[in-house]
């Protein structure tokens, strides 16, 4: 469900900021002046939608539709065919899935059991609080750049430009160009293609640079960070299994889960993977410091099935299995950290062979799907951690860089690195999503053209091209409909 404390806040927000509009309009005294302001500023204010127009960004687009006239053809003439191309795309990703989305709803199938290339996005449900300044910058910057694209190949076209303008609906932001309509429609067919595809082009251009700049990050940062020596440590949620004094501290370099190497960011959540899916691991301790609790009664099963031998409840102590002479199981109630401490880890008796003559592997006697890890993260101790592995992994924010010079944020890295991933996805699915041939979006004028391109002889009358371009957008508009909804109920029905 979506938080009840987001929807409060958005539909308060917004009941505030027009209950204001209305009593400034009601008032004699400031009415005149502020519908003045209003037009002067280009503002437009109505229930749920703000909008912003200005004509200062003309000239921009004007200097940059004059820029290498030749290239410019290339360019928006590989848009035309990127639109194209991409509108039938869009048809075959959207359908495939929404066919993804009912097998999950007939057959109960886990979410993480595959993953879908387009989900709906709802902030406080599937979208954390924490990173939803990312969400709506990139956003934000996609929508800028889509219309960017829109006004240059426009302006290039020789169709006037009103104005550029921004605007805000509901929670989501966004832009738009203003273009002198009686111009469009005196254009051919395909010139007008090339303005209509020219969004979905720049968001597809948008989407690749972020993914070149992800790819390329260390080479950038390389002057300042470093990587490949660990993950660092940039921040750890307070109450966590992570949190505490001998547990893992902002700036702390970890390189390794017990005996699985630590390298990056990649590795650790591959170890607690791995971690998560082996048998506990154990220790090379001597039989010496081993002390039988079974026979003193003070042992007892769990309901599932595995054996707890510390009564005293302490916050130390774990209960250790092992096999005794006679492959008996035996149990022990030990210190946790002085017997994991430099102990040599195993999984049988014969790996102790190395260890002193009397050593055998004791395992931490656990509850299914809970373990005992050591994290490695010199010059420190050891943190252990006891608890299911994936809490480990969402205890912690790691980077894979770390800083040269000490002035340097921890964090830095980690912002770039998560914007670039939002700008890809976003930027990619505006993309996606504004190529299908549906009503109210480029998809629609893109189908039109196209059709008035290519089906002139066919269909001479126009009449008949609209009432086909009708069928396919109203097909289309369906199968986006449907997309979000369902996508919608799923995220909010969890």
């Amino acid at each position: 469900m979506i938080p009840v404390p987001v929807v409060v806040c958005v539909v308060g927000g917004w009941c505030v900021l027009y209950l204001t509009d209305t009593l400034i309009k009601s008032s004699r005294s400031l009415k005149n002046r502020y519908e003045t302001w209003l037009s002067a500023s280009g503002v437009t204010l109505s229930p749920f939608h703000i909008r912003w127009q200005t004509g200062l960004f003309n000239r921009l687009f004007a200097r940059c539709a004059r820029l290498h006239p030749q290239l410019l053809h290339l360019w928006f003439g590989a848009g035309m065919v990127f639109g194209v191309v991409s509108m039938f795309g869009s048809v075959a990703l959207l359908t495939r899935t929404l066919l993804q989305t009912l097998s999950r709803m007939s057959s109960d199938t886990p979410e993480g059991s595959h993953e879908q290339v387009l989900q709906v996005v709802v902030p406080g449900v599937n979208l954390p609080v924490g990173q939803l300044a990312y969400f709506f910058f990139a956003i934000l910057i996609s929508g800028v750049v889509h219309e960017f694209g829109h006004g240059v190949a426009a302006l290039r076209e020789q169709v006037r430009l009103n104005g550029f303008g921004m605007f805000i609906f509901v929670i989501y932001p966004g832009a738009f160009v203003d273009l002198f309509t009686t111009h469009l429609n005196l254009i051919s067919p395909v010139q007008q293609l090339r303005i209509f595809c020219a969004g979905v082009w720049h968001n597809f251009v948008l989407g690749v640079a972020a993914l070149c700049f992800l790819f390329l990050l260390p080479v950038f940062l390389f002057p300042f960070y470093y990587s490949g020596v660990g993950a660092l440590v940039t921040e750890v949620m307070e109450d966590s299994p992570a949190s505490g004094p001998r547990g893992l501290f902002v700036g702390d370099l970890v390189w390794g889960l017990e005996d699985c190497a630590v390298r990056g960011v990649a590795d650790w959540h591959s170890c607690i993977v791995q971690l998560a899916h082996n048998p506990q691991t154990g220790y090379c301790i001597p039989a010496s410091s081993l002390q039988l609790t079974w026979a003193a009664g003070r042992a007892f099963k769990r309901l599932d099935g595995t054996v707890e031998c510390c009564s005293n409840n302490s916050l130390t102590d774990i209960c250790f299995s092992y096999s005794g002479n006679h492959g008996s199981k035996q149990f022990s109630c030990l210190p946790a950290r002085r017997t994991m401490e430099d102990a040599p880890t195993c999984h049988t008796n014969a790996d102790c062979r190395a260890a002193p003559s009397s050593a055998l592997c004791v395992t931490p006697s656990l509850e299914n799907q809970t373990r005992l890890v050591r994290v490695h993260h010199p010059p420190e101790k050891d943190m252990l951690f006891l608890g299911y592995p994936s809490h480990l992994r969402f205890s912690v924010s790691l980077s894979d860089f770390v800083p040269r010079l000490g002035f340097l944020r921890l964090d830095l890295p980690v912002v770039m690195e998560t914007f670039c991933k939002y700008l890809v996805s976003l930027s990619g699915a505006l993309a996606v999503v504004n190529a299908v041939p549906c009503f109210a979006l480029d998809g629609q004028w893109m189908l039109t053209s196209f059709l008035d391109a290519t089906l002139t002889s066919l269909l001479p009358e126009r009449s008949r091209r609209e009432l086909l371009g009708f069928f396919i957008l109203l097909a289309g508009s369906a199968l986006l409909a449907a997309n979000v909804a369902l996508g919608l109920w799923m995220v909010t029905a969890r």
